[in-house]
């Protein structure tokens, strides 16, 4: 396991079982201490998505504290699913993407779902989907479900569309 998924699970860990928020010891992650970027947590459970909270852009002083912040937001506030509960705990699976800067892409067949995650835009409605989500072969599908995402209409090609790359930690 990567040292930056351990810290999501171990961030996840212990604010199940007693509402705190991990504070690392800073010296194993100095690689890590000037490095911002965006940020995504996902957690499975027996193959299913669990939770999956993150930002695009960083927000935080460093990668390891968007990693912490989206940890526990991954388990305690994703919309789709109740907060991981302490039983859950030795069931739940961890990745940590890290994003490369967003690209506004001018034509769709600058997409791939496989290599590219993807951000649409109108107006202050966003949508994103991270790449290489099992069951989204197409761009057309990448993009439609990210479209749902953001409450556009999945018809509307009035959009401004983004493109990034990941680093995906298991």
């Amino acid at each position: 396991m990567h040292k930056l998924v351990k810290l999501a699970k171990d961030t996840v860990e212990l604010y199940v079982k007693e509402k705190k928020i991990l504070r690392p010891n800073l010296e194993e992650y100095k690689e890590y201490l000037n490095v911002k970027k965006g940020v995504f947590v996902t957690l499975h459970k027996n193959s299913d998505l669990r939770g999956c909270i993150g930002t695009y852009l960083p927000t935080r002083d460093n990668i390891i504290e968007e990693i912490i912040i989206n940890a526990i937001a991954a388990s305690t506030e994703d919309p789709r699913f109740p907060p991981v509960s302490v039983n859950e705990l030795p069931f739940i699976e961890y990745s940590v993407d890290i994003l490369e800067e967003p690209e506004e892409v001018s034509d769709i067949n600058e997409l791939d779902p496989k290599e590219y995650g993807v951000i649409v835009a109108k107006g202050f409605r966003r949508g994103l989907l991270l790449p290489d989500i099992e069951g989204v072969d197409t761009v057309e599908e990448q993009l439609r479900i990210a479209k749902l995402k953001a409450g556009i209409n999945p018809s509307d090609n009035n959009v401004e569309i983004y493109r990034f790359k990941v680093t995906r930690l298991h």
